[in-house]
């Protein structure tokens, strides 16, 4: 989707939000809207438009893109603006050498066990492999990922789990139309969720390190045919 496409719910939601005009808040609702695939690699994100539709001042609005920059989920190009950015296969990698640690420390050293809301991400992914709708799928495996690191019970975990997800968003945009990409990732999330139930972390998180594995070198191959 383009920036012109989500402006509508931009303005919703500003128009319901109660917020200092701060830059953390206005990286807060792009990265948002990046993690949900709303906002696709080469999207230009037109300032003026943007300082409107969110009620922020342009050097509020700056500061949001120094921090999403920083975060590699936008890209500063001289003379022609800011652009959501196309990870590269560095970026790929390194993307999945943040999540095998945050991800198999969370399932290893978590202190929730509450795990409802991963159920209901693999219900979700479930449902939307049957309806062959990839974006849903795309969306529910995001899910179960950012709930195994919410076990840690960790605002500043959750915060970096966000922008990491942010970033695999823009990852698999290139997998938008491959269904078999995402649907055998559905199980294995629920094999993990298996052993992590019955009180195996140790298994749990080997599980978890071998997926991520597969999956980084999925996309190193498919980034290295587009």
């Amino acid at each position: 989707m383009t920036l012109d496409e989500i402006l509508p719910h931009l303005r919703r939601e500003t128009a319901d939000s109660r917020h200092a005009e701060t830059g953390i808040w206005a990286a807060s609702v792009l990265r948002e809207r990046i993690s949900a695939g709303q906002l696709a690699p080469g999207a230009k994100l037109a300032e003026h438009i943007l300082c409107d539709v969110l009620g922020v001042s342009r050097n509020t609005l700056r500061e949001a893109f120094a921090t999403l920059a920083g975060e590699h989920v936008v890209t500063r190009i001289p003379n022609r603006g800011v652009f959501v950015t196309l990870p590269t296969a560095d970026d790929i990698r390194e993307i999945y050498r943040v999540r095998r640690f945050l991800e198999s420390a969370a399932l290893t050293w978590s202190t929730d066990v509450t795990t409802d809301a991963l159920h209901a991400a693999i219900a979700r992914g479930r449902a939307a492999r049957t309806q062959g709708s990839v974006l849903e799928m795309a969306s529910a495996n995001q899910a179960f990922h950012a709930g195994v690191v919410a076990l840690a019970g960790s605002d500043r975990l959750n915060l970096q789990m966000s922008q990491v997800l942010a970033e695999m968003r823009l990852v698999f945009h290139s997998m938008v139309a491959d269904p078999s990409f995402h649907a055998p990732y559905i199980e294995e999330n629920a094999r993990i969720l298996e052993r992590f139930d019955a009180g195996d972390r140790a298994e749990s998180a080997a599980l978890m390190g071998v997926y991520l594995v597969r999956a980084e070198a999925e996309l190193l191959a498919a980034r290295a045919r587009s």
